[in-house]
């Protein structure tokens, strides 16, 4: 009886128990385990059944991609034979084991305790404000964010042609944006982009001097937040602007960071400020209470993709009304990621200080200050909305207002089984 074998899958977790399982079964099991660092990236756990359903629909997507694969992987008395992958408790349990995703794995009454748990940290984070004496001034939220930057809404011509063409398509160019801002909306902090290029071929073209760039840029083949990566946004930025912020205005010098429990700032966080900040206290919002608390995530982050988007077909817009460009051409050959820069910098600075401020209504209502009239009010969702589709309509572009939500939400969407396979294949070039 052969020895099993016990190396580390790329995959960060996979141990191969026996030549014997099927070939579609392990490359489920990797994709499932890239799927579940997403999800806990996002400050998310998930539940034994979610797991289940989305080992299934990995398991079906593969088959229907791999035929090849199928003869060889579907033997007789295996967990993937022809009447389809169960994912059964004995498989779970065993995939638990192999792949260490022990503390991930919530239990029971999710919804339920997803709320009460929310009830409760909102009781002691005012608590924490009352008994130390925190301004709106001094308490910062931070969330990560990905964006499509090149994506047009699914129904228009272009997108209806890129989705027929081989190799590499741009509307798969994804980033990871992280911002950042204090309660009372008055200070947005320089956000983090993070790529999977260093120094894009754009950068050459336009000069670039990225230390003069209006976001940190960082870059890694995931184009992901990492804990490194966060760290020196921290004190590079974060830190630097809080302080001087809090000097300019005659603060107390204290100040505290709301964050989610993903992997890019775990506990312990404290410990890499540098000695300049060690005013800043770090406190964590409870796994899976994002939409009922997070204040970045309440509406901040929607607003600033519904801006980005206006003036992305605004640029659409203006250059092929001034040019001889086609908007395919403009699209295609034209808009880069120096203008995609352009737009961020332009939509972060379009959110205003009472949208970001009235986002801590569920968490902090006594720090959100009622316009004094409507006119103060920034311009409601619908109104960007209506904008967009107008410009979109202008270029001849078939696109409503649920297209355009549909594309804003489509940012923060979980990896197609595709785009699962091909981050797969990026991981394991790097580690071959």
């Amino acid at each position: 009886m052969k020895e099993k074998i016990t190396g580390r899958d790329a995959a960060k977790g996979v141990t191969r128990v026996s030549k014997q399982r099927p070939p579609v079964l392990e490359e489920v099991e990797k994709l499932l385990l890239l799927w579940i660092e997403q999800k806990q990236r996002a400050g998310d756990s998930v539940t034994k059944a979610i797991i289940c359903e989305k080992a299934k629909a990995l398991h079906a997507d593969l088959l229907k991609q791999q035929p090849v694969a199928v003869t060889v992987a579907t033997q007789p008395g295996t967990s993937a034979d022809a009447e389809g992958f169960k994912a059964s408790r004995g498989w779970f349990e065993r995939f638990k084991t192999r792949s260490g995703i022990h503390s991930v794995v919530r239990h029971g009454e999710a919804a339920s305790s997803d709320v009460a748990a929310a009830e409760e940290y909102a009781t002691e984070f005012l608590e924490v404000i009352v008994s130390e004496g925190y301004l709106p001034q001094q308490v910062f939220k931070c969330d990560e964010t990905g964006l499509f930057w090149k994506r047009m809404p699914k129904c228009t011509f272009i997108t209806e042609e890129e989705t027929s063409l081989p190799g590499h398509k741009p509307m798969k160019d994804r980033l990871t944006l992280l911002f950042c801002a204090n309660a009372s909306g008055d200070l947005k902090i320089k956000p983090l982009l993070v790529y999977h290029s260093e120094n894009p071929r754009a950068f050459k073209k336009h000069k670039v001097n990225k230390e003069q760039l209006s976001v940190l840029w960082q870059s890694n083949p995931k184009a992901w937040v990492t804990r490194l990566l966060f760290v020196k946004w921290v004190n590079a930025f974060f830190g630097p602007a809080v302080k001087k912020y809090l000097v300019d205005y005659n603060l107390p010098l204290k100040a505290m960071l709301l964050m989610d429990n993903a992997p890019a700032h775990p506990p312990g966080l404290e410990e890499d400020l540098l000695e300049d900040f060690n005013f800043i206290k770090v406190m964590f919002l409870p796994p899976n209470t994002t939409p009922l608390l997070q204040p970045m995530d309440q509406q901040v982050i929607s607003n600033f993709k519904k801006l980005y988007t206006r003036e992305f077909f605004r640029r659409c817009f203006e250059m092929t009304d001034r040019s001889s460009l086609t908007l395919h051409e403009f699209w295609r050959e034209h808009f880069d990621i120096v203008s995609c820069l352009q737009i961020i910098t332009i939509a972060w600075a379009g959110v205003s200080q009472t949208k970001v401020n009235s986002a801590w209504r569920n968490l902090w209502p006594d720090c959100v200050v009622k316009p004094a009239s409507s006119a103060s009010a920034p311009a409601p969702e619908s109104t960007v909305l209506e904008e967009i589709v107008s410009l979109g309509r202008t270029m001849g572009l078939e696109v409503t207002e649920e297209d355009v939500y549909e594309l804003v939400e489509e940012h923060d969407r979980d990896l197609t089984t595709e785009e699962l396979v091909e981050l797969q294949k990026e991981r394991h070039a790097k580690c071959g």
